[in-house]
């Protein structure tokens, strides 16, 4: 199935700012809301299509995934595996919601409607994010790592309710309970958020001494996260439901453990591939050889082909980096680099000088200049 653009659904440019993009979604959430499309089911996938559409690009974190790693980039792996940011993506009613301070669709145009959706009484807990340095070998191999992490638990003493001990929440008297308040502006009636209350319905009289009527205070936990081999720098793994929990008993968010790589002493890193420099005597260029190099899984051995020119590069097919989430590695791709002596004692120059007089000391005639082979090295 093709990727949708969601730049393309909401008909705006990929540069649109915020306000273009609430401006789009505004006008086509009004068009496709199925309380005006009564009985449509593609008028009511349209409408979740552009919330989902909305919900990504104004996030300025989902929109930066999406347009590195387009639909993929968006989506929520499971627990403890390789996923995208977020607990799945908003109900698109809910942003109807958010976006226009009211209820139902009738509710905005003054039609006396109800919508068939209730407004959700509990907030969602905050995710956290941790940056978690690797090295190329954890990388290689895959690792479980315990993290340490500080987070917003349900409060012992209230039981994560908010109120004090013995007491209870009460109707909010603002809202009487419904959570929103209308507004009369000329001929429209606006629903909005009860300010007293923040949509829940009821308030604490006597607010917990241990959080203060939040429900939840900090506490300290150790994770353990699942690092699949192949990982790379920028992604991340997303643990569903191990972050902060909500206030007053909503539901939990998620950690973000986002990938950086240490720097290796010995490789670079391209991709799957890796790269190591291999420092060669004249002797061994020129006779061929059998050394013993590192690995990211420890030494192997490569031949060495004699009349091997320096910046040659020698492949180790399948010694690289795991591809991620699928078969088979990456190479170890091995750069060598002839080391010319800058200190020599007359022994050593009588038998360079021996050899200068010989033929196959010097460079075919006829042989491509270097600006020739650089031309041709990027044909």
């Amino acid at each position: 199935m093709p990727e949708k653009n969601y730049y393309e659904i909401l008909g705006i440019s990929k540069d649109a700012d915020q306000n273009e993009i609430k401006k789009a979604y505004r006008k086509l959430a009004m068009k496709y809301h199925p309380d005006r499309n009564p009985g449509d089911e593609s008028a009511e996938e349209k409408f979740k299509e552009v919330g989902k559409a909305y919900a990504v690009l104004s996030d300025p974190q989902k929109r930066a995934q999406y347009d590195r790693f387009g639909e993929a980039g968006t989506r929520t792996g499971s627990q403890g595996g390789f996923g995208g940011f977020g607990g799945g993506f908003t109900d698109p009613f809910d942003i109807f919601r958010e976006v226009f301070g009211g209820g139902g669709f009738g509710d905005i145009f003054g039609m006396g409607g109800t919508s068939s959706r209730r407004r959700s009484t509990t907030t969602r807990g905050a995710d956290l994010q941790i940056r978690l340095k690797l090295t190329l070998e954890e990388i290689s191999q895959g690792v479980t790592k315990k993290l340490k992490i500080k987070k917003q638990e349900k409060c012992d003493t209230c039981d994560g309710s908010g109120a004090s001990p013995g007491t209870s929440k009460v109707t909010c008297p603002m809202c009487h309970g419904r959570g929103e308040v209308a507004y009369r502006q000329g001929f429209f009636s606006v629903a909005q958020t009860c300010q007293r209350c923040h949509g829940e319905g009821q308030i604490i009289d006597k607010p917990c001494h241990a959080c203060h009527g939040d429900g939840r205070v900090k506490k300290e936990s150790m994770l353990d996260v699942e690092i699949p081999a192949g990982i790379a720098e920028g992604q991340y793994i997303n643990l569903r439901q191990q972050g902060n929990v909500g206030p007053r008993g909503g539901p939990r968010g998620d950690v973000l453990v986002v990938i950086e790589e240490k720097k290796h002493s010995q490789f670079e890193r391209h991709g799957d591939d890796v790269i190591y420099h291999l420092k060669l005597t004249i002797p061994q260029a020129v006779l061929g050889d059998e050394i013993k190099v590192p690995t990211l899984n420890g030494k192997a051995t490569i031949s060495v082909p004699q009349g091997t020119q320096s910046e040659k590069i020698l492949r180790m097919k399948g010694k690289g980096i795991p591809h991620l989430n699928t078969h088979g590695s990456g190479d170890q791709l091995i750069k060598v680099h002839v080391w010319i002596p800058t200190k020599l004692n007359n022994k050593e120059k009588e038998a360079f000088q021996n050899l200068s007089d010989s033929e196959n000391i010097h460079p075919p005639k006829g042989d491509k200049s270097f600006f020739e082979r650089v031309k041709e090295a990027f044909v």
